[in-house]
Order: C-alpha cells, then structure tokens, then sequence
C-alpha cells in the first residue's frame, strides 16, 4: 500500500468515525501524516526523512495513480525539467558496457544495502532491455531498439540523459524514479545509462 494510500485511508476512517466534524482537512493531513510517520523505523541508510514529499511527490500521491489535469501536469514537467543538470563537459554519452552493469544492477538504496556498495538502476524490474534477457518487468514500455528507433543525434541524447535524470520532466506523475534529481546515481552513471540505450554497439540495438 502506498504512502498516499495509507494518509486517504487514515483520513476517511476518521471522518466515517465522526471525528472529523470539526477539524479542518489540513489538520486531518497532519494527523494522519504523523500517525504514518509513527508507524515506521529507522533501518539502516533508510531513515524516516523518506516520508517526506516535495511537491511534486504530493501532488502526484493526491491524483492517487491517475492522470493529473493538463495544466497540473504542465507545470509539474515545467517544474522538473528545470532541475536537469547535463554535464558541464557537454558530453551525453558514457561507456554502454558500464551502463548495462548499472542496468542489472538492483542494489543501494535499501534498508539492507551498505551505504558504500554500489548502486543500480534497477532497469530490467520494469523494461526489457535486449531479447537475451530469461527476464524482465512490464511496467515500463520496451527499451530493446531504443537507439535504432529514435537515431543517435544531439537531441535525443538530451533527451535520454534527462529523461533518466529526472522522469517527471517529460511524465507528469512517472512510475520512473528520478535518478538524479534524487541523487540516485552519478552523472557519469547516468551517461553510461544514456550510452546503453543509444550505443549502436549496445545490446539494446542489436
């Protein structure tokens, strides 16, 4: 169940008790908010600072899994997209080979994980990234043939990099994680990524 979920559920409960006559939403969202913060523990690198949501995150959870109205999702991708931060090198495109390590890779960022160990993308939990692959997710649309598809010019690579930097740019409301606006992965990871998926050489346009 979802964070928004767990709030929605917390807050309807109250108000089927009666308990919300005279209090208003916001104090109900408080309430509800502390009372989910209440119910989990620090484990490891995960701390209770990942209950808290940007605007972004909040607006998204109060959609509850919909499509945001246009102009809602205008200014959420108008808003992330001016978070991207592209090299100061000017260079998109990093080494594929690395990048279809990070790809496979699912470990860093939970709980059980070692704060120094290496971090991944997770990328085939939700997309198939070439037909080798005994696995892979559906959540996401196929990656297999992305570079083959779209070309290797200067634009889609900004728009790779950034897409992997910061999903909400172009999504309003993307199942995808931000990468790096979340400090997920580094530049160069994120380079490395854009090069797996672009790279005529990569797995992925094979």
């Amino acid at each position: 169940m979802t964070l928004s979920s767990r709030v929605a559920i917390f807050a309807l409960s109250a108000i089927v008790a009666g308990c919300a006559t005279s209090v208003d939403e916001g104090e109900i969202a408080a309430k509800a908010t502390a009372a989910l913060k209440g119910s989990f523990r620090p484990s490891g690198q995960a701390g209770l600072d990942r209950l808290d949501q940007d605007e972004t995150q909040r607006v998204c959870s109060a959609v509850a899994g919909k499509v945001p109205p246009k102009e809602i999702a205008a200014k959420i991708e108008q808003t992330n997209l001016a978070t991207v931060r592209y090299p100061a090198d000017g260079k998109l495109l990093g080494d594929w080979k690395n990048g279809e390590k990070i790809a496979q890779e699912g470990r860093g960022m939970q709980f059980s994980d070692s704060p120094g160990g290496p971090v991944g993308a997770n990328c085939y939990a939700c997309h198939q990234l070439s037909p080798t692959e005994l696995s892979f997710g559906t959540i996401g649309p196929s990656l297999y043939r992305y570079g083959k598809q779209r070309g290797n010019g200067v634009d889609v690579q900004r728009y790779t990099f950034a897409k992997i930097y910061n999903s909400e740019a172009f999504t309003a409301c993307s199942n995808m994680p931000r990468f790096g606006h979340k400090g997920i992965l580094s530049e160069q990871q994120i380079k490395d990524l854009t090069a797996l998926l672009l790279d005529s050489a990569s797995p992925v346009n094979q």
